[in-house]
């Protein structure tokens, strides 16, 4: 299996809602050989949620992690603001 590096940490803020979610997707192998696709969601600064799928190969990992990243961003969802300049 290939050693593919996915991850992504996007969050939505909307302070006249009270909102502040986060939502973090991974990619990470697992001991069958295969792909898991790890899912963690909730509001800023709680533990929040968290879903494993697993997958037969990469490949339809990265197609899934794609098509989640996609809906994220049309929901709202962005990357979090760098706090460094």
């Amino acid at each position: 299996m290939a050693q593919h590096w996915f991850c992504l940490y996007v969050q939505r803020i909307d302070a006249t809602k009270n909102m502040a979610r986060c939502y973090t997707m991974s990619i990470e192998p697992n001991l069958f050989g295969g792909a898991s696709l790890v899912r963690r969601w909730g509001r800023i600064g709680t533990r929040g949620k968290e879903r494993v799928v697993l997958f037969k190969n990469e490949r339809h990992a990265i197609e899934c992690f794609l098509v989640l990243a996609r809906k994220k961003r049309a929901r709202g969802y962005r990357p979090r603001p760098r706090s460094d300049l």
